[in-house]
């Protein structure tokens, strides 16, 4: 049976570590070729790549330096998957994003330290909404894919510049999906609860984990094993009818 995303090119920005990576290893599983984007961590893109190539005689995976902030980024992220393989570009996941380790009041938070989360997580997600409209094949199997955050939902003290700069992510990806009308390309956005990653872990006590993961109607921290399916469908033929939505992947809050 011919695997769902079969022969289909896909970015995914952010992709050399934490949720960025689950994502593009479970594209890759389901036939999907990738661009593996990274800003620092070259070391890590690159065994990536190796790893989702290691099964195939054909091109899988490429890796991409490339600042989604920057207006350069995202056309050469589309430039360099045309070019490898000779495609245009089916599928857009920006799971790219920095937040505030030090969890600071919106009184206390300096002005540069907002300026850079809102620098990527916004500005950012506008270059890539922009770049993925005029770029992204038409007709059928087009798709945009926001990584957000359950925090817009839930307004948690501490995360207020975090969670703006996500909210600004959502609202353009909402606005663009009607602005694509006609297109067959769908926007979307998936927004995770605590996931166990390294930007999760940074800058947390034991205690703060075992707080978060309490929190939880499962008991624990949310797993990159837990949104990659989420994303995965709304990348494939079946989610069509899913558009300018904004998909909690949580586990329940209580």
């Amino acid at each position: 049976m011919e695997l769902p995303l079969n022969g289909r090119v896909a970015i995914v920005t952010g992709s050399s570590r934490g949720i960025g990576r689950a994502i593009a290893i479970h594209l890759s599983s389901l036939g999907a070729n990738l661009v593996v984007n990274y800003v620092t961590n070259s070391t890590q893109a690159d065994l990536l790549v190796s790893e989702l190539s290691s099964n195939s005689s054909t091109l899988r995976a490429i890796a991409v330096q490339a600042d989604v902030s920057d207006p350069s980024g995202p056309k050469t992220l589309f430039d360099r998957a045309e070019e490898a393989f000779g495609s245009p570009v089916h599928i857009f996941v920006n799971s790219a994003g920095i937040t505030d380790s030090k969890n600071q009041t919106i009184s206390s938070m300096p002005l540069e330290e907002f300026d850079a989360i809102f620098n990527v997580n916004a500005r950012g997600a506008f270059l890539c909404c922009q770049e993925a409209a005029n770029r992204i094949v038409r007709g059928g199997g087009g798709r945009i894919v926001m990584i957000t955050t359950c925090l817009v939902e839930m307004l948690v003290p501490k995360y207020g510049a975090y969670t703006a700069s996500k909210a600004a992510a959502q609202t353009m990806a909402r606005v663009l999906a009607k602005e694509l009308k006609g297109t067959r390309i769908t926007v979307n956005c998936v927004a995770p609860g605590a996931i166990a990653t390294d930007m999760f872990f940074e800058g947390r006590t034991e205690e703060d984990i075992r707080r978060v993961a309490g929190m939880n109607a499962m008991g624990r921290l949310g797993e990159t094993k837990d949104v990659v399916p989420v994303v995965g469908f709304l990348c494939g033929d079946e989610a069509e009818w899913v558009n300018g939505q904004v998909i909690q992947a949580t586990g329940g809050r209580v």
